[in-house]
This record gives structure tokens, sequence and C-alpha cells, in this order.
């Protein structure tokens, strides 16, 4: 290996961080993504590059590029706190905007061979994901009572457990004077978490239809491999919001008078192959 190398091998790296580039799109990208899959002392220089900067190689492909994630002692790494004391001054309001991420991701993948799939498209709305999480938040409270439990959570219950009384006592949409979103309703928060997730080159906007129609890209899928067996997430798909025997996800149909408080249009999630 020449100091070429390590230049070119550096070069590639710096592209795995351009998020929204994709070698398709970029000549010598797919050069080196090419060089890294048929050489191996190049993958290993690329990989040893990235690990120096502290990042986690997910995947070197054609259809993702080179995928990295920070790890936590990383200078790239963007932390939720970080992230969310950007999005909002409040608490509470951050606490919802990681329910929100939370909430994107276990609808955009609510399988495991979804993850599994190369060529599966998760396609997810603002609205549906806010209709997605107050369906959750019902069940949750259904259980709450199930259990006696109709004050505040044990200490030790799990942290959806506390999360819906939070969610469910925030407006869905509200508006300012001048009729726009307000920010700090629950449709305002996923707006700004999907936006973040645009910018980081996980979903692609498709559309304004209910609040904003969003599809994965390989990278996100990447991501939410990663962070796939988090308790979180786990708690949140054992709830049963999203059936999947089928094989085409939807919510779960409310219950009489249940649906007066979920978002108009609420465009239900739908799912394809590329």
């Amino acid at each position: 290996m020449t100091a070429g190398d390590v230049a070119d091998a550096a070069r590639l790296v710096g592209f795995g961080l351009q998020p929204k580039l994709v070698p398709a799109r970029d000549t010598e990208y797919a050069d080196l993504v090419r060089r890294h899959r048929d050489d191996p002392a190049f993958a290993r220089l690329a990989d040893a590059v990235a690990a120096g900067l502290g990042l986690v190689v997910l995947e070197v492909s054609s259809r993702a590029g080179m995928a990295v994630t920070a790890a936590e002692d990383s200078v790239f790494a963007v932390r939720m706190g970080d992230y969310a004391r950007r999005a909002a001054s409040d608490a509470g309001d951050r606490f919802l905007h990681g329910l929100a991420h939370l909430a994107t991701a276990a609808l955009a993948f609510p399988r495991p061979e979804d993850l599994a799939d190369d060529g599966y498209i998760g396609r997810i709305t603002v609205h549906g994901v806010d209709a997605f999480v107050r369906q959750a938040c019902r069940r949750l409270e259904e259980r709450a009572e199930e259990q006696g439990e109709n004050t505040d959570p044990a200490s030790d219950a799990p942290g959806l457990e506390a999360a819906w009384r939070v969610y469910t006592r925030r407006t869905a949409t509200g508006a300012t004077k001048d009729a726009r979103r307000l920010a700090s309703s629950t449709t305002g928060i996923i707006a700004k978490a999907v936006a973040f997730l645009v910018d980081s080159g996980f979903l692609q906007r498709t559309g304004d239809e209910s609040g904003g129609t969003y599809r994965t890209t390989a990278r996100y899928q990447l991501q939410v491999r990663d962070m796939a067996g988090s308790a979180a997430m786990a708690e949140l798909l054992d709830l049963g919001v999203v059936p999947v025997a089928d094989g085409t996800p939807t919510l779960v149909p409310a219950a009489d008078g249940e649906a007066d408080d979920l978002v108009a249009d609420a465009g239900l999630p739908f799912h394809s192959h590329a």
C-alpha cells in the first residue's frame, strides 16, 4: 500500500460521510466502491481509516456506498440528546422527538424480513406515524388499566409505559395564527424528525400528502438493522399495532369511538420492493 492508496481509502470514507451521495451519481465514488469489493488489501485499509475516525462500517456496496455509523466516542457522533436540544428547548419535547424517531423506524420496517431484504422499501407519512403512535398509546393505556396502574407508572416500568401519557396530552396538529402547523404539536415534532432523517440521507421525500410522504433508503435500512435489537423498538413492535400476517402492514383498525383523536387522512403506510 502506498501513500496514494491511503489517500484513496480516505477519499472513500469521505464519500461515505456525505449521506445523500450514492455511487450511481459519482464515477469516482463508484470506482472506489468497486475497488473495496475487489481488492481485500484496499478494503482493510479503508476500514482501518474509518475505524481511526471512530466510524463503524455497516456496508460497502453499489446500492448504499460506504455506509458508516459513528461510535459513541467519535467526533462524528450525533447523539439524540444533542439533536433534541437543537430541535426543542422543552424537556418534554425532547422526549417526544426520541419517540418520533423510534416510531418512524418501527413503522418503516415492521418485520424482520423487511430489514433482511435489500430490495425492500418502506414508505411512511407524517400523519401515519402520528396515528401509529397514538394507537400504540391506547394499547399502553389499556395495559396500564388492566394492571391497575392508572396513576404514574412504577419506576421499573418499561420506558414506553410512561411515554403514552406525555404523547396523548399533546395536540396532534394545532396551528399558529397564520395557519402553519404548530411546531410543538405531535405532527410538528414528527415533521422535524423526518426532516432530520432526510438531511441525513435516511429518507427521501416523495410528496406532500398526509403531512409529507417519504421512502426509505438503503442507508436507513442499514441503520435500523443496527438498532433493531434495542429494547424500546422491540417493546413498540410487541404491542401489535402493526399487523404483519398478510404481508401488507397497516394500522390495526380502531375500535368504535377510538378514531376521533387520529389525524384525518393519516395516509396509512404502504411498503414495496424496488
